[in-house]
């Protein structure tokens, strides 16, 4: 289905909006049983998502951007690329700079645009945008991503194909903040199924990959939230029943994050600042990738998608009580 040419389904129920047009446009509300996720148009991030009136995803006010890039999706390419600088065929091509106190470009072309709506029910949307041609990317992409309610959480399908004459690299991720809401923060416990991390310099790209084996990063085993301090990568995930993170609550309950075969990575990131109704709180975000920071450069599991190719890709979040 492409962004481009299809018309939303003339018989689903038209989006709820603000009266006021809010940061992140249209507001798309779904719902299924007891659970409810607001997809926002903007970066078609996920706003919200509740079972049973809890808080799966770290939720924001609709009249603020994403804080921290709440939810949004990261495409072409997730996490940074050094220096905004990489070659092709022995041509430089120069990415802006969109984090300049460390001279990176980060998480992708499409952070700030908008998604136009490509289908519509009343558990699922599936919302479209165009990656066109530009200086540092010079590759026309049409892209969609599909958010439906299921059984026990979300399931999220995103699909690329490449409208350009040549075979254009890409990666994806997305920028989820988990939580069980109803639960202290700080005493959630968080299990990567990992076994590589990437070693980072103070700018936050990538040195090494090395072994988590006796390492602080070795989170194969539940460690307690309020204890972590995080902006880091891993590798070699090894999903668990299709699982590869957990954020388990005392009671027993957990929020697991899901991953196809093409996420073989994933960035979690940790902040106090995180804004809420009663002041900031600790957050986590729990970020499925297709391909390590600075992919662009290393290669390390970059999607080569050919010319009219489609490339799909998959993750979820669930909920066990």
């Amino acid at each position: 289905m492409t962004a481009s040419t299809t018309a939303p389904t003339a018989s689903a129920p038209t989006p709820s909006a603000s009266a006021a047009p809010a940061p992140t446009g249209i507001q798309h509300v779904i719902t299924r049983g007891s659970a409810r996720a607001v997809i926002v148009q903007v970066a078609a991030g996920i706003r919200a998502f509740t079972i049973d009136g809890v808080d799966i995803t770290q939720p924001y006010a609709e009249n603020v951007v994403p804080p921290f890039g709440c939810g949004i999706v990261l495409a072409p390419w997730p996490n940074r690329i050094r220096d905004g600088v990489w070659t092709l065929d022995g041509v430089q091509h120069q990415l802006d700079l969109t984090e300049p106190t460390r001279s990176n470009a980060i998480h992708g072309l499409l952070r700030w645009s908008p998604y136009s709506l490509v289908e519509r029910a009343e558990s699922s949307v599936t919302l479209g945008a165009i990656v066109f041609p530009q200086h540092g990317y010079p590759f026309h992409l049409d892209t969609t991503v599909r958010y439906e309610l299921v059984d026990h959480g979300l399931e999220v399908t995103h699909e690329v194909t490449n409208l350009s004459a040549a075979a254009a690299p890409v990666a994806l991720g997305t920028h989820p903040f988990l939580t069980i809401g109803d639960v202290d923060p700080a005493e959630l416990t968080l299990t990567v199924h990992a076994n590589t991390h990437i070693d980072v310099d103070d700018r936050l790209n990538p040195t090494a990959i090395v072994p988590v084996d006796g390492t602080r990063f070795d989170l194969r085993e539940p460690h307690r939230l309020g204890d972590l301090f995080l902006d880091d990568g891993w590798g070699g995930v090894r999903t668990v029943d299709g699982v590869s993170a957990v954020l388990r609550a005392p009671d027993g309950r957990e929020v697991r994050l899901r991953q196809d075969e093409n996420h073989g990575w994933i960035q979690v990131f940790t902040t106090r600042e995180f804004p809420s109704p009663t002041g900031p709180r600790l957050a986590v975000a729990i970020e499925p990738m297709t391909a390590p920071v600075d992919a662009f450069n290393s290669g390390i599991d970059l999607k080569w998608v050919e010319p009219g190719q489609t490339w799909t890709a998959k993750w979820g979040i669930e909920y066990r009580r």
